[in-house]
């Protein structure tokens, strides 16, 4: 039967993860549109003379998809902001920031991020901001830690939020202070990073054009990486509409799902819960669904802002039977789930510690019982899971958002096994009795709370819950590792269902939109310990290449 095709790709070895078709060396592209998938017989089968693409004998295989990043602010880290190692110590910290401050203007504001949770303990006093105002040369300062969640700010910055020894600790928060004075160190965690946030949007708004810059940048560093499909984790209005402003310009290179804030308790942007849902269809567009929403219910273990059922190990500040808080009552958490249930809407649900995630699922029991049998529920990060939990994900049809570089040996895995007992530390993400379990376990990065979006790494790392580079010794809980192709499926077709764009892409099949890359090896044949490495030469979007490793000359 005649195929009309504008463009065909052809001498490749394509992974198609369609278990009808698994294999082929061909694929026939109309429109941005994959018209027929097989082998090289098809090419008799096009009408007219479209254009050949040869691979060269070359991998291919879906665009991959990341279910939790947050691309903007991301792309405008990579654009604008000051950018510093989770491993650096206090003094290389200082001088990265003596150095970026040096060609400021003396009232612009020093912000960027990265620094690592596990400095917390030698930041917590005056020395600590007595040495950064001294490296900024007396700047305003907002520097993100590695979680995001956090922030280190100068003198300057907290006078201009109006954050002094008087100011009380928001609900949700902690102000970290000076044992004699009350005065404010610097160290902000969780919504009293909010203040702070409001003080320095006001002094530097941003346009739509630089927001969408900022989006447009992220996109293109996933692209690197054979990202064409991905779930913001914490979406703003600013973020929805430099994203209309992106697609209505012919510039979205990807399929994009947005999660709208609920609460927020890290960003400070507004506006946020019914106001921001209510807003959601005018920046709708062909590449961009806002079907989310995202609740922060508890913080972060390193910071101990994470809901734990036992214990935290012990400290000055929060004695001995410190278990973290969440941020909701369980009865508001059920609210909120049943009435964004009732708007048609899915929700992502931010839960680190065990009882988040049980107080999680005990709302999403209630939201089931009330006759809501398809809304789609996402617990990101779900780190630590009790035991008898880990069922009920199943039972309730919830969705696993994991992110491996969170919990793989590494500067973040080591901040856990400092506020948390060892034991208890190390048995984080159960993979492999969520897949056993019947759970459907999707891929992200939490980018740029690790400094790549890479999913290679993540991929070989559910694998083998070791570093993928090997930089950072031991393994994590290995009996909770997963196979390659459950690790490949929760980056392509498992994330595209967890975020609902399955019926667009995560596969190669006729119908869906042609996203594909083209790899340097076949991460299916080459030892695991190899498929860190992946090189993505080529991304395709909607049948246009949108990166090239090796451009043309």
């Amino acid at each position: 039967m005649p195929v009309k095709a504008d463009v065909a790709h052809r001498n490749a070895r394509i992974h198609t993860l369609d278990p009808a078709r698994p294999l082929a060396s061909v694929l026939l592209v109309a429109d941005g549109t994959l018209a027929a998938i097989g082998g090289e017989e098809l090419l008799e089968q096009v009408e007219g003379a479209p254009e050949i693409v040869d691979h060269g004998g070359s991998i291919l295989m879906p665009g991959l998809a990341d279910v939790h990043n947050h691309h903007m602010i991301a792309g405008r880290a990579d654009l604008y902001e000051l950018q510093l190692d989770a491993s650096a110590d206090l003094s290389v910290l200082l001088d990265a920031i003596q150095d970026w401050s040096a060609d400021l203007a003396p009232d612009a504001w020093v912000v960027g991020g990265g620094w690592g949770i596990g400095l917390i303990p030698e930041l917590s006093d005056l020395k600590a901001l007595r040495a950064l105002d001294e490296a900024a040369g007396g700047r305003p300062v907002l520097l993100r830690d590695d979680s995001c969640h956090n922030r280190w700010a100068s003198s300057a910055a907290l006078a201009l939020a109006g954050i002094d020894a008087a100011f009380p600790d928001p609900p949700g928060g902690t102000i970290v202070r000076d044992p004699a004075t009350r005065a404010p160190v610097g160290l902000l965690f969780e919504s009293a990073v909010i203040p702070l946030e409001h003080a320095y949007i006001a002094s530097a708004p941003t346009t739509v054009g630089q927001d969408a810059a900022a989006c447009r940048r992220g996109i293109e560093i996933l692209h690197t990486f054979g990202v064409t499909a991905f779930q913001d984790a914490a979406a703003s209005v600013q973020m929805l509409a430099a994203l209309k402003h992106l697609d209505d310009t012919g510039r979205l290179d990807a399929w994009v799902v947005t999660s709208l804030q609920i609460n927020d308790h890290v960003l400070g942007t507004t506006p946020i819960g019914q106001e921001l849902i209510d807003r959601r269809e005018t920046y709708r567009s062909p590449h961009h669904r806002p079907d989310f929403v995202k609740v922060f219910l508890d913080g972060v273990p390193p910071a101990k802002t994470a809901s734990f059922l036992e214990s935290y190990l012990p400290d000055d500040v929060h004695g001995t039977e410190w278990r973290g808080k969440t941020m909701m009552s369980l009865a508001d958490l059920t609210g909120w789930l049943l009435r964004v249930a009732e708007q048609g809407l899915a929700a992502k649900i931010h839960s680190t510690g065990d009882r988040a995630v049980r107080m999680s699922l005990d709302a999403i029991e209630a939201v089931r019982a009330a006759g809501h049998a398809e809304t789609r529920f996402q617990i990101a990060h779900g780190q630590y899971i009790a035991e008898e939990d880990q069922p009920r994900l199943a039972e309730l049809d919830v969705i696993a958002d994991i992110s491996p570089p969170l919990w793989y040996p590494g500067p973040i895995h080591q901040a856990l096994c400092n506020c948390l007992p060892r034991d208890r530390a190390e048995r984080i993400h159960p993979n492999r009795n969520l897949l056993d379990a019947g759970v459907l376990v999707a891929g992200g990065s939490d980018w740029p709370v690790v400094p790549a979006p890479n999913p290679w790494h993540g991929i070989q790392g559910l694998v083998t819950r070791a570093h993928p580079t090997g930089t950072f010794p031991g393994h994590v809980w290995p009996e909770q590792a997963i196979t390659l192709h459950e690790a490949v499926y929760a980056y392509t077709l498992g994330a595209a269902r967890a975020m609902g764009t399955d019926d667009v892409t995560g596969s190669l099949e006729t119908g869906k939109s042609a996203e594909f890359v083209v790899l340097d090896r076949d991460p299916f044949t080459v030892p695991v310990e190899q498929v860190g490495r992946t090189t993505v030469m080529q991304t395709w979007f909607a049948g246009r290449k949108v990166y090239d490793r090796l451009p043309a000359a």
